[in-house]
């Protein structure tokens, strides 16, 4: 698949085929994930792969702040990954300061970068997904053990798409995107 055609086709998938992701693919889609840029290549996105029904449906029903939208997304999904990042490293210096005015929002920054490379590598497998970021990180500690020291920055449902993609919504012109600093 060609990149362009990644980027313009992957769409924001919501409804899933009753088809399981296989661990394999999962490992192909993070293998190209690892990839992304990260601050000072720290590399601090880890992926958690929730495919039990039982706890899918403890997080749709617990921990998304009653957002029905995404809980209904979540227990449509073949596989819910909760993306989190090692505390603490990404913009911070050894002595543990901040390495720039930007503080702790480093961590974000690279997992944002490294949640859209993820979604890009599923659509280049075939498989649908879609970022939420309605979540209570502490109610998802209650079901779903995780790291102290990683902190959950967003989720990623995914799933082989229940049908064909729609096509892009209207985009804004490169024009009203673009400034040329003089």
């Amino acid at each position: 698949m060609l990149f362009e055609e990644c980027v313009k086709g992957r769409r924001s998938v919501r409804k899933y085929a009753d088809q399981e992701i296989s661990q394999d693919v999962l490992e192909q889609i993070v293998d190209l994930a690892r990839f992304s840029p990260s601050w000072k290549n720290t590399q601090v996105v880890r992926y958690h792969v929730i495919k039990n029904p039982e706890w899918k449906e403890a997080v749709a029903r617990n921990c998304v702040l009653s957002f029905d939208f995404n809980a209904k997304t979540i227990l449509r999904c073949n596989a819910l990954v909760l993306v989190t990042v090692v505390e603490k490293v990404s913009g911070y210096e050894p002595d543990g300061s901040f390495s720039t005015s930007q503080g702790d929002r480093w961590e974000m920054f690279d997992a944002g970068i490294a949640s859209q490379t993820f979604c890009l590598a599923a659509y280049s497998k075939g498989v649908g997904s879609v970022i939420l970021g309605v979540f209570d990180e502490n109610k998802i500690r209650e079901y779903i053990p995780l790291p102290d020291n990683e902190r959950v920055t967003n989720l990623i449902a995914l799933g082989y798409p229940l049908e064909p993609a729609k096509a892009a919504p209207p985009r804004k012109e490169v024009s009203e995107l673009l400034h040329i600093v003089p």
